[in-house]
């Protein structure tokens, strides 16, 4: 269930809150090929499934950066503000690639606020994204998202 805020208060209010977790999404390897073909990174690890399972991982991973940017998929399904002005995407911090993502694997989001802000007329939040796998213990990624938003008055 997405946690939404309509006001700087709010969101203020919920440093260090849960957001939950995500539904589950089947990464395919048509997907990996889609940002292989996206990215021109071809890597056989990523891209070539006969030479795959006989390597280190035993199949095909996805190439981190695309488990990194699955947090643009599943941060609106973790939170939302309304009553916006406006609402930009700062950067990321502490981006890290606990275990590799399987072709094939079900991941999900977590979502936790780990701080918010104000900056000047904004509110900047920082949402630690954790890309779970099904079955793992450890995630696939776990990135520092950091958002600003302008609330309406």
């Amino acid at each position: 269930m997405t946690m939404v805020f309509s006001s700087a208060d709010e969101l203020i209010a919920a440093e260090g809150r849960e957001l939950g977790v995500t539904d589950w999404v089947e990464i395919r390897q048509q997907r990996i090929d889609q940002f292989a073909d996206a990215t021109d990174d071809h890597q056989w690890i990523h891209v070539d499934p006969e030479r795959a399972k006989d390597g280190p991982f035993g199949a095909c991973i996805a190439h981190g950066y695309l488990t990194l940017a699955l947090a643009n998929l599943f941060l609106p399904q973790l939170i939302r503000a309304d009553n916006l002005k406006m609402g930009v995407n700062v950067g990321c911090d502490r981006v890290r690639f606990p275990a590799p993502v399987k072709a094939g694997a079900r991941v999900r989001g977590r979502g936790e606020i780990l701080k918010v802000e104000r900056i000047k007329d904004a509110v900047q939040s920082t949402v630690r994204v954790t890309i779970e796998i099904e079955g793992s213990e450890r995630p696939g990624c776990v990135v520092d998202t950091i958002s600003r938003y302008t609330f309406n008055d």
